[in-house]
């Protein structure tokens, strides 16, 4: 059972009528989302339904142009409308970013530094903590991914596994309040992809906030409290993992389901 704490406080995350569009293709067509602190939520769904977006709108890398964007209460502040919003306080998104670490499909370690240098970055340039302290914590993060042993290699040194770890030591570093995964495992191979998902089991098991968006059903069913399922922008289902996976309701969870299943 994993630790988990009441859900009578406010979420750390909530989403409110979201709507994001590029150009004339609306991604977002209005969509509510919450975690509570502790909560794991995964976001599943076809390719372009959306998931990704969403993500990228909650840590504010991308600007939405309808709806509210809350972290722990606090709603973002807009300025201008539709097409022309944009958040109105730098100082509040870079809190936000900084309280919801995101970690990416494709890692973006700095190939130039070493891998305790990745890790060491922004809680040096953008927190501004110690160095001493920031050096012990990063060397402790790596230790919890089971890295420790790579502080001073580069990322071209170590495989995509070891890198993806790396980027969630880099993450974990930041002390966020959150954690945002996006396609976590998507660019690795089957072996590899599991040493990414045992870490993630690991932080849930702590009881971490985190939303997962992952193509990886498996692991969706065996972290989360919370699934969603997107379909061209809009939730189409969302519930427990038990629910959601062992009795769909939808048609079009069902038929994304059967798809997924291993053949």
């Amino acid at each position: 059972m994993r630790a988990h704490l009441t859900a009578n406080t406010t979420p750390v995350i909530e989403i409110k009528n979201l709507h994001k569009a590029y150009g004339a293709l609306e991604v977002l067509k209005g969509v509510d989302i919450s975690a509570q602190r502790g909560d794991v939520v995964s976001l599943i769904g076809s390719s372009g339904s959306g998931k990704s977006t969403l993500l990228r709108c909650c840590n504010l890398l991308e600007d939405s142009q309808q709806g509210e964007v809350l972290f722990k209460g606090e709603p973002v502040t807009w300025l201008g409308n539709g097409h022309n919003r944009r958040p109105a306080d730098s100082k509040q998104v870079l809190r936000i970013r900084t309280n919801l670490s995101m970690v990416f499909q494709q890692f973006n370690l700095w190939a130039h530094m070493s891998i305790l240098q990745n890790v060491m970055e922004a809680p040096l340039t953008v927190l501004k903590r110690d160095r001493a302290e920031v050096e012990a914590s990063a060397r402790a993060y790596l230790d919890k991914v089971g890295i420790g042993d790579k502080c001073d290699v580069f990322p071209a040194q170590l495989s995509g596994g070891q890198q993806q770890r790396a980027a969630i030591a880099r993450a974990l570093c930041m002390e966020p309040e959150a954690l945002l995964f996006d396609e976590p495992t998507s660019a690795l191979d089957p072996e590899l992809e599991q040493e990414v998902i045992r870490v993630i089991k690991d932080l849930a098991a702590e009881g971490r906030t985190m939303l997962i968006v992952t193509h990886d059903m498996k692991l969706a069913a065996d972290v989360s409290d919370h699934v969603v399922f997107l379909h061209q922008g809009l939730i189409e289902e969302q519930g427990p993992p038990d629910t959601l996976f062992g009795a769909p309701k939808s048609e079009r969870l069902r038929g994304f389901l059967s798809a997924t299943q291993p053949q």
